[in-house]
């Protein structure tokens, strides 16, 4: 039976030694899910055998997870793991344990057809002991699927210099709170700003930067001294060897990379360049890039991976924020690709300042936002954004070589536009056509324009206290000590921006509709700004009622979106006033002239 699947008897030994065993092929007796206390990612432990020994200390990484059924891999199951690593950890007190880390493999024979355990293992000692290490046995050197000898883990002391001679290392998948010593070699993808903070409790600066190995990738933030030693220092592109960090669970609300924890730098972190002449075994930046035709029908705010010809580049724009008075400089970018569409990419500080686009140059970008106005999509750098301008990679060569050959001679698309709202050329309707015709189900929403009355303004929760940087309106939080703290930013500030979120209803000659608007166009049918509200509010917080009284009966003409959306299993129509105008009264005659003529042809 062994030899008809062909087990690599005695490979695990080699492996659970710290040796090495290409491509081993073995068999599952056992698997079972285990949840992550973070994240509620699942893995899966595995008992696995080689014919001749077994282990219970084997785990599929998460990358891999579809490649088993949601209750892992049948029991008998024949694979040949094609890619692994080994860590050591800590097992509840019971002395230091090697793990097997399945970084990728394939199913050879299902359970259901081996049916039966292959040969009579025995369980391995998997204590770890580096006195027991076995060498490799002698094979045809195939490609390797384990990582360098560097990748292979042991537990040391990093107070010593690091040294790619004699370090051994941890894979970034395998790192927990319940470990300490370790040493991981990564390369840096992406490293942030240096930004600062001030509030009472003194002031400080940050810095982040993300990290990869061939396991997996972790974030790793520097604070106040951290930040004087170590930035200048740590360059992108470049692997290090980096120990005696502090893990916690990550902040899924700031970070789009996939591990359940974060880094943050002590004082006794150790970081050194690996000065190998070889480190490609330690992968770069990974991109899970989104055409832009698809961007049409993503949802806002969230972060992706694009790659684009630059099409059109705007002028540098410099303005003050309103709420701060910094000074913000930006600029829009046109970027296209294979899909023939085009969209707006925007460019802030230093970035807007050092990109001119000269010769239609190929920009990849990772996590940036999307955003919408108008209707139209459109894509933003943000802190933990990415921008490379012509890098060596295949996809970029590939683009460029459309471009060249067919792509700068058509009209792109244009996903960024606004959907009829800029030029007035939106659909004149009512409330009660836009019930009739089952507006809202359209995957962007159906825009139109109404001359409606404003009947009711509800004052609760009309306004609110939102963060003050320019491109944050996010509610803060009133610390009750003269600060204030955005979540969003993870920030404290001294001051806060007010502003305006209402829900009013509106009618016209054939019903009435519940609408919802925002800051700028509430301060339209208000007659006054937000600031100017707010301080009459926080004078008597009963003003806002005498305030929002005044604009009953007010008539506008509103250019809406409407949109299904679905509550609880329960679907209703959800209208934004996207723009408040005042009537024009030549216009809207017209309308009604032609809506006459059509009822009497």
């Amino acid at each position: 039976m062994a030899e008809k699947y062909n087990l690599s008897k005695g490979s695990l030994e080699v492996i659970m030694r710290g040796g090495e065993f290409p491509t081993p092929i073995m068999q599952v007796l056992g698997s079972k899910k285990i949840t992550s206390g973070t994240g509620n990612k699942e893995r899966f432990r595995m008992l696995l055998s080689d014919g001749k020994n077994s282990i219970n200390f084997a785990m599929l990484t998460t990358q891999i997870n579809d490649k088993v059924s949601s209750s892992g891999l049948e029991t008998f199951t024949v694979i040949k793991i094609d890619k692994y690593i080994t860590s050591i950890i800590n097992n509840s007190g019971k002395g230091e344990t090697r793990v097997l880390l399945i970084l990728d493999m394939t199913v050879l024979h299902e359970g259901s057809v081996v049916g039966e355990r292959i040969g009579s293992p025995s369980p391995l000692n998997e204590t770890s002991d580096s006195s027991k290490a076995v060498s490799t046995p002698k094979q045809n050197p195939p490609t390797s699927n384990k990582p360098s000898a560097s990748n292979v883990t042991v537990a040391m002391d990093t107070s010593e210099n690091i040294t790619s001679q004699n370090t051994v290392t941890h894979p970034i998948s395998s790192l927990s709170p319940y470990h300490n010593k370790w040493v991981i070699k990564a390369r840096v993808t992406n490293k942030s700003s240096i930004r600062t903070w001030s509030n009472s409790r003194g002031e400080g600066k940050l810095f982040s930067m993300d990290l990869i190995d061939e396991s997996g990738e972790i974030r790793l933030t520097a604070f106040r001294d951290q930040v004087d030693k170590y930035y200048d220092y740590i360059q992108v592109d470049k692997v290090y060897f980096i120990s005696k960090c502090q893990l916690k669970p990550a902040n899924k609300q700031y970070s789009t990379l996939k591990n359940d924890y974060e880094m943050t730098m002590t004082s006794e972190t150790v970081i050194q360049e690996c000065v190998d002449a070889d480190d490609s075994a330690i992968p770069t930046t990974k991109y899970d890039f989104v055409t832009i035709d698809k961007i049409a029908n993503a949802e806002v705010n969230s972060l992706i991976d694009v790659i684009g010809v630059t099409k059109s580049v705007g002028e540098l724009q410099t303005f003050q924020a309103r709420s701060t008075g910094r000074e913000l400089k930006k600029k829009e970018v046109l970027l296209v690709d294979q899909s023939k569409t085009g969209i707006t990419l925007t460019l802030w500080g230093s970035d807007a300042e050092n990109f001119d686009g000269v010769n239609n140059p190929v920009i990849v970008l990772k996590s940036v936002k999307i955003g919408e106005f108008g209707g139209g999509k459109n894509i933003s750098m943000i802190s933990s954004s990415t921008l490379k301008v012509n890098p060596e990679m295949k996809e970029c060569y590939r683009l460029r070589g459309w471009y060249d050959s067919e792509g700068s001679s058509f009209e792109a698309n244009n996903i960024s536009a606004r959907s009829g709202l800029g030029n007035f050329n939106t659909p004149w309707m009512s409330f009660k056509e836009v019930q009739d015709q089952n507006l809202g189900n359209a995957e962007r929403g159906d825009y139109y324009q109404v001359m409606g009355t404003v009947l009711l303004i509800r004052s609760e929760n009309a306004m609110y206290k939102a963060c003050p940087t320019s491109d944050c309106n996010k509610k803060i939080i009133d610390l009750e000590n003269g600060m204030y703290r955005c979540e969003k930013c993870n920030r404290e500030f001294p001051n806060f921006k007010w502003r305006l979120l209402a829900s009013m209803n509106v009618g016209d000659w054939s019903g009435n509709q519940w609408v919802s608007m925002f800051s700028s166009e509430v301060e339209k049918v208000l007659g006054m700004t937000s600031e100017e509200v707010g301080q009459q509010v926080d004078q008597n917080p009963e003003a806002i009622s005498a305030i929002t009284d005044k604009a009953h009966f007010k008539q506008f003409v509103l250019k809406c979106r409407a949109k299904m959306e679905t509550y609880n299993d329960e679907s209703r129509l959800k209208t934004v006033v996207l723009k408040v105008d005042p009537i024009n009264f030549e216009e809207y005659n017209a309308h009604l002239i032609e809506r006459i003529e059509q009822l009497m042809a």
